[in-house]
């Protein structure tokens, strides 16, 4: 796809992706197109069947990946003033569809309110990616001409991840002084797929050092101290050959929300100033690992984005 069209907004405080597209085609037709389920059928995720009034019901079929989204389910229609709004909510989101004329073609205004609260936000380079696939499905239909889907889903998404900051570190109190903390989602991958990935096929073991995948030679490591698979996994990190602190590796799975890896390191006060290389490691890593649990091998590290990244995080820091 090319560079990102969406801007995810926070709107009530809820985020929310809004999609702007220009459409040389008249009002009533665009209509049809985002309301009749056999027009829908040839650019919407899932199949639709509806009651086209508010209140009605909408309900919603994957042919192809019934596990995804839930595995499709039944929403409402929360607005219906023909030809110009068409709203529902599909699980936890707002999914909202606004025409207007444009010369003598149509402005269509789209917009998804995600629910999930930061989880659900998690997932909006995802949805914003798929969106755009979508959308560009519906230009095709209505100049009746073949669409064909791109290829590259993993970069559309990871240029969505820099764009909307979604691979970004935080840093936080925590009992004994600092955490980086980070989360980052995984798509729909399984969990015994995630797990597979972070620890090689080999089981890690309390005591035993922590799967090569899992750390990195900015962060010295230590041994396993806690194992909870396919979910979890800590690990002691080291500052001049002794303890500083612990990695922690969680993994998560929601059907409304998709997998995300979670990662938090503590840090002493005393060891503040490896925060920036902390941090850009960490999310370095992070991108190295989403492109391996999509099937994407990177080598060798690209040493000249963690310091980009940590020039990023020294600037937000001092």
């Amino acid at each position: 796809m090319d560079a990102p069209r969406a801007e995810l907004r926070t709107v009530a405080g809820e985020s929310e992706l809004r999609f702007e597209r220009r459409l040389a085609h008249p009002v009533p037709k665009v209509w049809r197109s985002i309301t009749d389920p056999i027009e829908l059928e040839h650019w919407f995720p899932v199949l639709v069947e509806a009651d086209l009034r508010v209140g009605g019901y909408v309900r919603f079929t994957f042919l192809d990946a019934p596990e995804a989204a839930g595995g499709g389910g039944e929403g409402e229609v929360t607005e219906y003033d023909p030809p110009r709004v068409f709203g529902f909510r599909w699980g936890g989101d707002e999914l909202r569809f606004e025409l207007g004329p444009d010369g003598p073609g149509s402005l269509l205004v789209f917009t998804q309110g995600l629910g999930g609260g930061a989880l659900g936000r998690l997932g909006a380079a995802r949805d914003a990616h798929g969106w755009d696939v979508c959308l560009a499905a519906l230009e095709a239909r209505l100049a009746r001409r073949h669409f064909e889907e791109p290829q590259d889903h993993l970069g559309s998404v990871e240029r969505y991840v820099d764009a909307f900051g979604l691979g970004e570190g935080e840093v936080e109190s925590a009992d004994e002084g600092l955490a980086v903390r980070f989360a980052r989602d995984l798509l729909w991958r399984s969990l015994d797929s995630v797990w597979e990935v972070a620890t090689g096929g080999d089981e890690p073991r309390v005591g035993a050092a922590p799967p090569t995948r899992l750390t990195n030679g900015y962060v010295p490591t230590g041994l396993v101290t806690g194992c909870a698979p396919p979910r979890a996994l800590e690990y002691a990190w080291l500052y001049e050959g002794e303890l500083a602190g612990t990695v922690l590796w969680e993994f998560a799975h929601e059907p409304e929300l998709g997998t995300r890896v979670e990662l938090t390191q503590t840090v002493p006060d005393g060891l503040s100033g490896l925060l920036p290389v902390m941090l850009a490691a960490w999310q370095t890593h992070l991108e190295l690992f989403f492109a391996a649990v999509n099937g994407d091998e990177r080598r060798p590290w690209p040493r000249d984005r963690t310091e980009e990244l940590r020039r990023r995080y020294d600037e937000r820091l001092t």
